[in-house]
């Protein structure tokens, strides 16, 4: 019997995978905003949540912390496509806040100083996509945002949030192991707000891409059998080298001292 968390989970790959396990007989809770959407899984423990802002990713710390202190897998799926620029309450560009800090966040938030975490964490992020980089000098967007550079930027972040668990947590003897997947295209849920380019590539994708029941087979491999190493990226079930300029170590470092800075 497992326990997985699962963010994105009322909706697209998250809910699939959720309903997969529930099917096994093992404990699954999903976060999201959409109580409706919830209700969609019957069996799930449902934590309402906007993860989009850093207080609301504490509270759900604390709860999953509070009720569930063992967790086998945390598998983040969270995602929206804005193609118009939006911030958060608290002055954080929307999709960096909801597909990279939130993640960062519940990634080191269910890893205590003791060693003890999830066994795996899951982050569907697509690794490997040469598309995207950290705008350092304007990390919110503010002078060059568009809906697909958004979506790069938090990309290339969770590539390098990956190094950085790794590299905190390792020499601690934590348990887990960090796992950045990209499932490739799945005929999934694509929640957001679209211009009309990227509306006519979501229908493609709604289309043509796999069946989320197909899409999901690689994050479940990863679940059920978890790499070696504290590290590893994979396309579909195909590891990738981090020996790339994407896992750069002093990359990391640097965006997460900025985090560090942005979350408090």
């Amino acid at each position: 019997m497992k326990t997985l968390v699962i963010t994105g989970g009322t909706d697209g790959m998250g809910r699939a995978l959720a309903q997969d396990y529930l099917r096994r007989g093992d404990t699954v809770v999903i976060v999201g905003r959409d109580e409706r959407k919830a209700r969609t899984v019957p069996g799930a423990t449902f934590v309402p949540a906007d993860l989009s802002l850093i207080s609301e990713n504490r509270r759900v710390i604390e709860r999953i912390t509070d009720d569930f202190p063992d967790v086998d897998a945390l598998v983040l799926c969270a995602r929206y496509f804005r193609a118009t620029r939006w911030e958060t309450a608290e002055g954080i560009e929307g999709v960096f806040a909801l597909e990279y800090v939130s993640r960062y966040l519940l990634s080191h938030g269910l890893t205590d100083s003791d060693g003890a975490g999830p066994r795996v964490i899951v982050n569907v992020s697509g690794p490997g996509v040469p598309a995207g980089h950290i705008h350092w000098d304007d990390l919110m967007l503010r002078r060059t945002y568009t809906g697909m550079e958004a979506q790069f930027q938090a990309g290339r972040a969770n590539d390098l949030l990956g190094v950085a668990y790794a590299a905190r947590h390792a020499a601690d003897g934590v348990r887990t192991r960090y796992v950045l997947i990209n499932p490739g295209g799945v005929s999934t849920g694509f929640c957001g707000e679209f211009d009309a380019e990227t509306a006519a590539h979501v229908e493609s994708l709604k289309r043509y891409g796999k069946p989320v029941e197909e899409g999901i087979r690689p994050l479940a491999a990863r679940v059920d059998n978890p790499p070696g190493a504290p590290l590893s990226a994979y396309a579909l079930h195909r590891p990738i080298s981090l020996d790339h300029a994407f896992f750069d170590p002093k990359d990391a470092a640097r965006l997460e001292e900025l985090t560090r800075d942005l979350v408090g």
